[in-house]
């Protein structure tokens, strides 16, 4: 069963919480980072993108840079920009999008959970990637940006999440540059937040690492770094845990992943279109833009058209939780055999864009002669997600994409 506690949160006040507020680090670039950040001495972006703060050419690995981290994070703490809740509680967070409202519980997870298969991930992690992290956390002491994890829902946490947020005030409510409603609930009752922490331990089997697996990893792995080198070890100390924002399953929706492909390796249209014909029912679609309406069902957009790709019958297999994937369809039989993309990691005439842009990021990508063809997928279900996990399947890379982001700053966790 889960093991997720409540932990003193560092937070900001009130009044500048929109300023230090930030998307999180692996969103954006420098260029984009600093220009988000411009204006604001708060924003968070000064500790997670620290490279702002110098010369545009600066390497954001650069020891200098992580040390300007730590410089900014002391600063931060001492101006009065973050301060330290007196006493352990958990907190909800709560994202607005479209109108539609999903509601995560923040707790600290048990790195033990990580390791012990509890913690369940469908990604693989590069390991310079989760280096990169660790070693902002160990100079930071502290998991500055929460992970996304998700869990199959329990009625008994919602009707306490559900009583919380209908009869108190939030801490934090405010709506981001983007568009989307941000809101924040401190749980300072410590009945109610032993009732929680029984709740996960008897009734959540398992958590999911939904977004943020490179971050996750990171903190499982300075969790098993101080237990090593401390001979004092008890398993109390706070470095045995680290920040997760926990949302029910019930609650999210995965957004498509799509694809652009920069040439048709050699082909002419018609050759191209041909081949496809071999694996896929194709009909041109009359309307200018059509999202995929279902699994197997795919849309492409190629020399000014939209078409509808509907794979044939035994080219896949619904009962192969990798296999059944559409993602995995089209690198089957198009991306691999016809365009000769292998290796979606490493192979750069490969794009992957979030389906928070549209379709018509994906059209416009090919018309202005930047791609050649765009692919347009039907989104991943969280059953889908979670019986990956569930079964110890990796995803293929570029699947799963949640929106809105956790937003980095409404509260840190720290290890000491």
């Amino acid at each position: 069963m889960a093991i997720i506690k409540p932990f003193k949160g560092v937070r900001p006040p009130k009044n500048i919480v929109e300023k230090l507020a930030c998307l999180p680090y692996d969103v954006m670039n420098s260029e984009e980072a600093a220009i988000m950040a411009k204006g604001k001495p708060e924003s968070l972006l000064h500790i997670t993108r620290a490279e702002i703060d110098f010369p545009e050419d600066a390497d954001p690995h650069d020891k200098k840079v992580y040390d300007k981290a730590v410089e900014n994070f002391k600063l931060f703490q001492e101006k009065g920009f973050l301060l330290q809740d007196n006493e352990s509680c958990y907190y909800i967070y709560a994202q607005t999008r479209n109108g539609k409202t999903q509601y995560g519980i923040v707790g600290a997870a048990a790195c033990a959970d990580y390791d012990n298969g509890i913690i369940k991930k469908h990604e693989l992690t590069r390991t310079d990637k989760e280096e990169d992290r660790k070693v902002l956390t160990r100079k930071l002491n502290a998991n500055i940006e929460p992970v996304f994890f998700t869990y199959r829902a329990v009625p008994e946490i919602d009707a306490i999440i559900s009583n919380i947020v209908n009869n108190k005030a939030p801490e934090y409510d405010f709506t981001a540059e983007d568009g989307f409603g941000h809101h924040f609930w401190i749980i300072e009752d410590p009945e109610i937040n032993t009732t929680l922490e029984k709740l996960f331990s008897k009734k959540v089997p398992f958590t999911y690492v939904a977004d943020g697996h490179h971050r996750t990893a990171a903190a499982a792995g300075i969790g098993a770094e101080r237990t090593k080198n401390n001979p004092n070890h008890t398993g109390k100390e706070a470095y045995n845990y680290f920040m997760a924002v926990h949302f029910p399953d019930h609650q999210l929706q995965i957004i498509d992943y799509n694809r652009v492909i920069k040439d048709l390796n050699g082909l002419n249209t018609g050759d191209f279109v041909k081949k496809i014909k071999e694996n896929f029912i194709i009909s041109k679609i009359d309307t200018s833009i059509l999202k995929p309406a279902k699994l197997h069902d795919l849309s492409m957009y190629l020399d000014g058209k939209w078409y509808e790709l509907t794979a044939k019958n035994g080219r896949y297999d619904d009962n192969d939780p990798i296999a059944s994937l559409d993602v995995s369809v089209l690198s089957k039989y198009i991306l691999e055999p016809i365009l000769n993309i292998k290796d979606l990691r490493t192979d750069t005439r490969i794009e992957f864009i979030g389906g928070i842009r549209g379709l018509g990021f994906l059209q416009e990508k090919v018309d202005n002669g930047e791609m050649a063809v765009a692919f347009a997928l039907y989104p991943v279900s969280m059953q889908q997600l979670m019986h990956i996990a569930d079964t110890n399947n990796i995803m293929p890379p570029k699947v799963t994409w949640f929106e809105p982001k956790l937003r980095s700053g409404l509260i840190i966790h720290k290890l000491d």
